[in-house]
């Protein structure tokens, strides 16, 4: 699992790494919050607890107000590099890793044919939606954009993703502040499976690829030399005979020797 740290917003607190346990986010009588205080005087708001699984944000008992990119979570959340965390007006980003890239090469000529490669939408106005990169695709307001992004402040070509064999380049085009790839600013990066990408703030993407190669799983036709194999038909097992069903009788003996008791001590005691 990737190390993750907590960055917030408002600098009032330096980052801190997410540890392996449980991280409280309390808040003081003199309304800050803040991390990692294991006293018993702030009021608890909410913890992340972190393990080789990932991490996740759990909400104390009644808590309100914590929200996980601008949704409201009441119980629990599960968190991944690049997300938003608001609790009670403090905004903490957690910071993955980002591979930048200070001279990307140039744009690839045949992107491949895999359609497992893609983009997730999981925030703002392509939610639910998915982009195979089997093509290089922009994102901008611009009309022609693979990925469209109808908001005049939102750059014509803000970036485009690529893919350069088995890997992924997201390429700035211009943009004016960047873009943040798993809460990192940059502008060019080789992307990782699971990696999130924002513009502007509320866009987010996520880079999903397959496991396994591109022909797993695929059954592949025998050649033209081969011969097809025969099956050998299965001798018949012969079938075990019947053996007689005797219960019947032995009930019936056992009745009749019962009434040849009963008779026996009726007759013998007269």
């Amino acid at each position: 699992m990737r190390t993750l740290q907590v960055h917030f917003s408002n600098r009032q607190q330096p980052d801190q790494s997410l540890m392996p346990g449980v991280q409280r986010i309390v808040r003081h009588a003199s309304g800050q919050v803040r991390l990692g205080d294991g006293s018993v005087g702030p009021l608890l708001l909410a913890q992340f607890c972190t393990d080789q699984r990932g991490v996740w944000l759990q909400v104390a008992n009644g808590g309100r107000g914590i929200h996980v990119n601008g949704r409201p979570v009441r119980r629990m959340a599960l968190l991944r590099a690049g997300d938003s965390v608001y609790a009670d007006g403090a905004e903490m980003l957690l910071r993955g890793d980002c591979e930048q890239v200070a001279h990307p090469p140039e744009a690839p000529t045949d992107a491949g044919d895999d359609l497992r490669v893609l983009l997730r939408g999981v925030g703002g106005r392509h939610h639910g939606r998915s982009f195979t990169l089997d093509t290089p695709r922009v994102i901008g307001s611009d009309p022609a954009s693979d990925i469209l992004i109808d908001d005049p402040a939102f750059a014509t070509r803000h970036a485009r993703f690529e893919r350069h064999g088995d890997k992924v380049l997201l390429r700035d085009l211009g943009s004016a502040d960047g873009s943040l790839v798993n809460g990192v600013i940059t502008r060019h990066c080789w992307l990782q499976a699971g990696d999130q990408v924002v513009f502007e703030g509320n866009h987010r993407f996520v880079l999903e690829v397959p496991l396994g190669p591109a022909s797993a799983g695929v059954v592949f036709p025998p050649e033209e030399d081969d011969e097809p194999i025969a099956l050998k038909p299965s001798t018949p097992v012969p079938a075990k005979p019947r053996l007689p069903r005797r219960w019947p009788w032995l009930l019936l003996s056992a009745l009749l020797l019962g009434a040849a008791i009963s008779g026996l001590l009726l007759f013998g005691a007269r």
